[in-house]
């Protein structure tokens, strides 16, 4: 059996890329032992993802603070982690009904990284620079750099210089003492151990990020009043699928058969919070926004608040 050390002095200080000895003999297993050896590590990665809810929670209440106050939600990632981020900035609008620009993503090498590799466009430093200026953070933003190893210098670059502007800064890493950590005030280290494929971060350190940044984005939208119970309130309805979500929703909450739920989405163009308001306080549009605003987005606050 081969060495399970890392390759040069520089790769052994991170557990991404250590030799995982449980899978060392990939290539002389059959079809159905390799996906089993395999998929069995990923066993191990939400375990690492619970050990960091503390740094999760911390993470959330810096965005939901810095959002209610008009700032914004930034990644910035090169390779599978730059892809996570404008992944998980993507599915915010329509679930949430937030603006395309209160979320959003940079990955590495710009749009065309998400389809083709660049994988040199990582090592630059200069580009997070860039990108971070183009973006023109501010100190009411949150920035979020996504690195599997903490280290990647075009994160590194764009942290810099997002605190530099005076925006709220969290790592999502999945290595211990990573050079990210020093640079943000919240480090997100999912440690899922070395990948059953050495180095193959896409794998279980893809997962650990893509688990983190659902558990970001969803309980942020949750503190903002996006969601009452476990529904999605404030969903747009721009296709059929999530039409009908809509007002399934508002028929659900609003305690009604399906042909009024739908006659009150038309009535309050298209907002099922508001329409759900409508139906439970039989306000008109107008009346029930200004509720929602003086509650502060809040459905719940909304229902029981003096009209």
């Amino acid at each position: 059996m081969g060495s399970t050390q890392g390759f040069t002095k520089e790769f052994n200080r991170l557990v991404t890329e250590e030799r995982n000895e449980r899978t060392m003999d990939l290539d002389n297993l059959d079809t159905i032992e390799l996906v089993a050896r395999v998929q069995q590590e990923d066993f191990e990665v939400a375990k690492a993802v619970q050990l960091c809810l503390p740094e999760i929670a911390k993470a959330i209440d810096i965005i939901t603070a810095r959002l209610k106050d008009g700032g914004r939600l930034l990644y910035f990632g090169a390779g599978t982690s730059g892809r996570l981020g404008v992944l998980d900035a993507t599915e915010c609008p329509p679930t949430y009904g937030v603006e395309t620009t209160t979320v959003q993503a940079f990955i590495a090498g710009g749009k065309e990284a998400m389809f083709r590799s660049f994988e040199d466009a990582e090592d630059q430093k200069q580009l997070g620079i860039n990108d971070v200026i183009e973006a023109k953070v501010t100190a009411k933003d949150v920035v979020v750099g996504i690195s599997s190893s903490g280290r990647t210098p075009y994160v590194v670059g764009a942290m810099h210089q997002a605190k530099e502007q005076g925006a709220a800064a969290i790592a999502v890493v999945n290595n211990p003492d990573s050079a990210l950590s020093v640079l943000c005030d919240v480090t997100i280290a999912a440690v899922v151990g070395a990948e059953a494929l050495t180095g193959s971060t896409r794998m279980k350190s893809g997962t650990a990020q893509k688990m983190i940044l659902n558990l970001l984005t969803t309980c942020t939208m949750v503190r903002l009043g996006k969601v009452y119970e476990n529904l999605m309130i404030d969903l747009k309805p721009t296709n059929v699928k999530l039409r009908e979500r809509a007002v399934s929703i508002i028929s659900i909450l609003g305690d009604v058969p399906r042909h009024l739920a739908e006659g009150a989405l038309v009535a309050s163009h298209d907002k099922c919070k508001t329409a759900i308001l409508m139906l439970k306080r039989k306000l008109g549009r107008a009346k029930a926004e200004e509720l929602i605003t003086k509650c502060d987005g809040s459905l719940r606050k909304a229902l029981v608040a003096e009209v």
